[in-house]
């Protein structure tokens, strides 16, 4: 199996760039493993496929307003991408261009903060505290969205029940729940449980060996509760579905089912991986040869989530982080 393998073409115009005002008004492409059926449905219709015991499980994070934009003494623009703390006030981080070099000034906002390069990757701010570092700093939209970040995007690129800071993307197959609709779930007698995995860059680096087995995924740290690893086996215990929000809840259940319920995880999901919790997944369409598109390929048979895509864009869905969803039951 090699990184070719998950390749699609995707018109460039259907990447949501902005998200829809109403959360679950998005499209939800419904995919059947066991009769290769598809249908297209509302998100808000998603409590049509969940019965009563079943579990709900979120990933709570949240994202971290993490892209700082600066200037050079010599006036070029610098982005910072803060990765994760290290000590005091230094930072490992994505910084562009990658011409900067290492003993450099960049001033923020005006010259409100200022930072140096220590090391490559690696920035020391001038500031009383970390955490005020981040009041600098705007929503760190993905590439593919090509606009800065806007005020909306504090709220829509939050999912409504984020609460644990740290991830630097959001798990944004979360986004399409609304408080109102989770509520209408839970009254159906599903049960709700969150997990946490804060979204690093791990989940979105590139694959560059053509062949999988050699791919090693960065580290993320995640936790499940005690309360919710009950949940989870009494699910499985009564042979009641678990549903899994997003990739990242998804490698956070499965990295539980190996004996680890906190900590780092590097678990790669790709085809021929046997899942051990994960019954149903809620996921959003993901970027060619990535290890999320992968993951999904594993869940479900690739030919048939490689011809759901293909249905999604002749349908025109909405693509990647501000995009539509899909089930897969």
């Amino acid at each position: 199996m090699n990184l070719s393998d998950f390749d699609y073409n995707l018109p460039k115009e259907l990447i949501a760039q902005y998200p829809l005002k109403e959360r679950d008004a998005s499209r939800l492409l419904v995919l059947n493993k066991n009769t290769g059926k598809i249908e297209h449905r509302t998100f808000k219709d998603i409590t049509d496929y969940f019965n009563k015991g079943e579990l709900l499980v979120l990933n709570d994070t949240k994202v971290l307003p993490s892209r700082l934009l600066g200037k050079r003494l010599s006036g070029g623009r610098v982005e910072v991408l803060l990765i994760n703390k290290k000590n005091g006030c230094v930072f490992d981080a994505f910084i562009k261009p990658a011409r900067v070099k290492i003993g450099e000034s960049i001033k923020f906002n005006g010259r409100s903060l200022s930072g140096k390069i220590v090391a490559k990757n690696e920035i020391a701010f001038d500031a009383a505290d970390a955490a005020s570092i981040y009041e600098f700093g705007v929503m760190p939209l993905p590439p593919y969205i090509k606009r800065d970040s806007e005020e909306s995007d504090n709220e829509y690129y939050q999912t409504v029940y984020a609460k644990k800071d740290g991830a630097i993307a959001s798990p944004t197959a979360g986004r399409h729940f609304t408080h109102e609709l989770l509520a209408k779930i839970s009254n159906r007698g599903v049960n709700t449980a969150y997990i946490t995995l804060h979204v690093g860059p791990g989940t979105f680096l590139p694959v560059k060996n053509d062949d999988l087995t050699k791919h090693k995924m960065g580290s993320e740290h995640f936790t499940v509760s005690r309360e919710v690893a009950a949940l989870v086996d009494k699910a499985k215990r009564e042979g009641k579905r678990i549903f899994a929000v997003g990739t990242t809840s998804c490698r956070a259940l499965e990295t539980y089912a190996q004996g680890k319920s906190e900590g780092d995880t590097d678990l790669f999901i790709y085809p021929g991986y046997k899942f051990k919790l994960v019954d149903c997944l809620i996921t959003n369409f993901h970027l060619p040869k990535t290890t999320l598109f992968m993951l999904v390929c594993a869940f479900c048979r690739e030919d048939f989530v490689k011809r759901a895509y293909q249905e999604a864009i002749d349908k025109k869905y909405r693509f990647y982080s501000y995009g539509d969803a899909m089930l897969i039951i």
